[in-house]
């Protein structure tokens, strides 16, 4: 296959991240709740070591040529500011739990649909089963059934079953959320992502993109083991938003400027920070609010440079 094909790269690293979360889900269930709690503890640490690695860029000589030397932090400052602004007027975190909840409540139902259905043909094969006198659980076997005297339900075991079910789902939907919005943010924020996804538009090849697949795999495998199936979800996150980076190269037939390119690197750096504080149970930071600091940073560099 032609690695120079414009979108190779970006269908290698989205086959990469779900190849790599199935597999993760897959041993994750052979993980105590000690191991699981080390693991997330691992990928902080981790991603606090990415994050700072992008947050050197802000030291970047092409950054501070067409920006001046003091001015590159400030840039990253202001992105953040006005970023956390925009996204907080726009509630972009709380927007982006709705859709992930919408997601994984659709999936939910689905499932449950479907066990009601293997469930219902169990049953129609086997209805002899109901004329035992048997409970589901088995405990009153050969007990006949009282068909004159209607059970009385119990409404305090319904509603600690209700109250029950309820926290399960709440809990499901905020692992779902927190695993999509951290391997989307991982696996979508760097120098790679940006570079990669352009220069494969561009046709001038997948290496970085290649590189960046291959991290990404085994990243999502340690996610997919703790998160589980929201991690899988953000291959599609991969795929939209490298794949958007990909149609910019096909379109614009060239690169912004490093310097540009090292702004916005340095704040998606200090946002994996945030991302590695919430892993770390440091501080909830809300990093889906500050989202927009990543289009503000290169348009800032942009206008500063242009007063420089």
């Amino acid at each position: 296959m032609d690695a120079s094909i414009p979108g190779l790269g970006t269908l290698v690293n989205t086959v990469a991240v779900a190849a790599g979360a199935l597999l993760g889900m897959g041993a994750g269930h052979r993980f105590s709740e000690r191991t699981r709690t080390i693991v997330t503890d691992c990928l902080g640490l981790v991603t606090l070591l990415m994050a700072a690695l992008s947050a050197m860029s802000v030291t970047s000589p092409a950054l501070a040529a067409d920006v001046g030397a003091s001015a590159p932090v400030l840039i990253v400052l202001g992105s953040l500011v006005l970023g956390g602004v925009v996204g907080s007027a726009l509630r972009i975190e709380d927007r982006l739990e709705g859709l992930a909840g919408t997601v994984r409540d659709a999936v939910a139902a689905r499932l449950r649909r479907r066990r009601t259905a293997t469930g219902s043909a169990a049953t129609t094969t086997a209805p002899r089963a109901r004329t035992t006198g048997m409970t589901a659980a088995g405990a009153t076997a050969a007990q006949p059934v009282d068909r004159a005297t209607p059970p009385v339900a119990d409404d305090t075991a319904v509603d600690t079953a209700d109250d029950t079910d309820d926290g399960t789902a709440a809990e499901a939907r905020e692992r779902f959320i927190e695993g999509w919005l951290t391997a989307t943010l991982l696996f979508c924020v760097g120098p790679l992502t940006i570079l990669g996804s352009i220069n494969d538009g561009l046709g001038r090849g997948i290496d970085q993109l290649a590189v960046k697949s291959a991290l990404d795999f085994f990243a999502s495998i340690a996610f997919a083991s703790t998160f589980g199936v929201g991690v899988l979800a953000s291959a599609v996150s991969v795929l939209v938003v490298q794949g958007g980076l990909t149609l910019v190269g096909m379109l614009l037939g060239a690169v912004m400027p490093e310097s540009q390119i090292m702004a916005l690197t340095a704040t998606g750096g200090l946002l994996l920070v945030g991302i590695a504080f919430r892993l770390l149970d440091v501080k909830h930071i809300r990093v889906g609010d500050l989202l927009p600091a990543l289009v503000v940073a290169p348009l800032l560099t942009a206008a500063v440079a242009a007063f420089h």
